[in-house]
């Protein structure tokens, strides 16, 4: 087993090994003979092998050139008989080594191409995590093809087998995190790996795994279809700890995969009534969170040393669907070894939980709230000695001056009206270029007339607003009032506190306790979050004084709400 020097980015404590002489004892003598060279093994990614081409080795930003012979199909032959056999996905592997070899066919089945990647395992990757790891809690890697999801799920195995003394079963579709063969690379420690004779089947196995071997742990790699997330979800349910990867940079990526959106949940449209709409000062059809996520923590690996974590997603889904920002803790591990926290600004257009309403795409529209921020990302030229007009907008904020709107397909009787009920320090202007903000129709602002797009070059906020009402006037109009009264609050924010007060009243004292009388959402919602922490919640009573009552543990099914 070689110890090749290890690559820049490493932490001092991980140790890598890769048995790289099996996979060259594999390649034709032609092709290996550069690579015997130790310096030319270091951050070794995978070699191609073509049929007809040149083969080539690829490194992090490069390829090399291994030979001027084209590749022959006697080349191809020569590595087919020193790996093992190919299965359904077109893997093979070399006994007892983490190396990956996948083939590439033509239409007759016949194999023109390889890609020979080289599997390492890299001990000491999952500091960065380490505690979630442990903490019992299931987590979701994510990240891009090549980051290292596979490697660290491999430690993480490792870790939870041997530190934690767990009973860890892998369930390995492409023998990529155990290696090929009957006996598991040692990489994995004491877990135990079950393997899947075809990726169809990968499910199946994952709720075999369960009912047969008992596991504290279930790890699994590229969860990747609808099957596959309802197996995860059954695991879940049943109280095992639950480790996977699935493709995607960041969790906004799976809320927008309807086949993957389960494992956070899911997300269904629910259509509001109408006072309720208006009580949330959106749209009648919104997008909600449909159930518990199957996964209570989603990581999303940037490096082995640097990622970004939601500690409850839950929370980051539901906070994601109203349009507000969640921001991701970054963790980076420096090279001493300590794990710091790495503050980043909230992204571009999103607008903080705690802050009341934001602008957000929900069903194919803009709801109203936070000014929508330039998409080019170009530079914007000011007037001599003049400020941006978005300083000047949040000085005339501060200072209680009236800020100069530019109504845009508006009527402007009804903006009078409300800024006389709303009593925010307002004034009309009659050209965008004197404005501080604009507002106009959603349907306005689609079709980009010249004056929008001028408002845009000089970076003018711009508010959408969906109907010519006054009420959705006053709700802009509220943003510019100075002191507390600076963005309408949120009343759900009022019940998920109240609620979760109860819910830890109920825990700590044993006793029911009787929540306020609600309409229908509000208390949907509050069986939800007793149901999160596994108790009972029923409903009594009858409208409009039907109120929810949360019970001191979870037995049979809670009484739902019905629409």
């Amino acid at each position: 087993m070689t110890q090749p020097e290890q690559p820049a980015q490493l932490a001092p404590e991980q140790i890598v090994t890769d048995d790289l002489d099996l996979l060259l004892d594999a390649l034709p003598p032609h092709v290996c003979a550069f690579l015997r060279d130790e310096q030319r093994r270091v951050d070794l990614l995978e070699v191609v092998l073509d049929l007809g081409r040149l083969p080539e080795a690829r490194y992090p930003g490069r390829e090399v050139v291994l030979s001027r012979d084209e590749v022959t199909d006697e080349d191809l032959e020569y590595v087919i008989d020193r790996i093992g056999e190919f299965g359904g996905d077109n893997r093979a592997g070399i006994e007892r080594t983490l190396h990956r070899i996948s083939c590439i066919r033509n239409r007759r089945g016949k194999v023109v191409g390889l890609t020979c990647r080289v599997g390492r395992a890299v001990y000491g990757t999952i500091r960065v995590i380490e505690d979630l790891v442990f903490s019992g809690k299931s987590i979701l890697l994510l990240g891009r093809p090549g980051v290292g999801k596979t490697t660290m799920l491999r430690e993480v195995a490792r870790v939870l087998a041997d530190d934690a003394n767990k009973r860890v079963v892998i369930v390995d579709t492409s023998n990529e995190i155990g290696g090929d063969g009957d006996i598991p690379h040692p990489a994995i420690g004491g877990a135990r790996r079950m393997q899947v004779p075809s990726p169809a089947l990968q499910h199946a196995v994952m709720i075999e795994a369960v009912e047969n071997h008992m596991p504290e742990v279930i790890v699994i790699d590229e969860i990747g279809t609808e099957l596959e997330a309802a197996a995860a979800r059954t695991i879940a349910e049943r109280g095992v700890q639950l480790v996977g990867t699935a493709h995607g940079n960041s969790l906004e990526n799976l809320m927008l995969n309807p086949t993957l959106a389960d494992l956070i949940g899911g997300i269904q449209s629910v259509t509001l009534g109408d006072e309720e709409a208006r009580r949330r000062g959106t749209q009648k059809s919104i997008l909600e969170r449909k159930a518990p996520p199957t996964f209570d923590v989603v990581v999303e690996i940037q490096s082995w040393a640097r990622v970004a974590l939601h500690a409850d997603v839950a929370a980051t889904v539901d906070a994601l669907l109203r349009g507000w920002a969640a921001p991701a803790e970054v963790r980076q591990l420096a090279a001493s070894g300590r794990i710091e926290i790495v503050d980043e600004e909230p992204a571009p257009g999103r607008q903080s939980a705690s802050r009341g309403p934001a602008t957000s795409r929900v069903n194919g529209g803009w709801e109203l709230g936070q000014p929508l921020r330039r998409r080019n990302g170009g530079h914007v030229s000011e007037e001599p000695g003049s400020e941006p007009p978005r300083e000047r907008l949040a000085a005339a904020e501060q200072a209680g001056t009236a800020v100069r709107l530019y109504p845009f397909g508006l009527s402007r009787q009804r903006l009078e009206q409300a800024i006389r009920s709303t009593g925010v320090p307002a004034e009309m202007v009659a050209d965008v270029r004197d404005a501080d903000a604009v507002v106009t129709l959603r349907t306005y602002y689609r079709r980009k007339p010249p004056a929008l797009r001028d408002a845009e070059e000089r970076s003018i906020p711009i508010y959408v607003i969906k109907s010519n009402t006054a009420y959705q006037m006053e709700q802009v109009l509220l943003q510019f009032r100075g002191g507390e009264h600076t963005v309408r609050r949120d009343p759900m924010v009022d019940v998920f506190r109240e609620t979760e007060d109860a819910i830890a009243r109920v825990i700590e004292e044993g006793r029911p306790i009787e929540l306020p009388p609600a309409n229908s959402y509000v208390r949907r919602v509050q069986h939800q979050l007793a149901t999160r922490y596994n108790l009972d919640s029923r409903s009594s009573g009858k409208e409009p004084f039907r109120r929810v009552k949360i019970l001191p543990f979870a037995g049979a099914a809670f009484t739902r709400e019905q629409a």
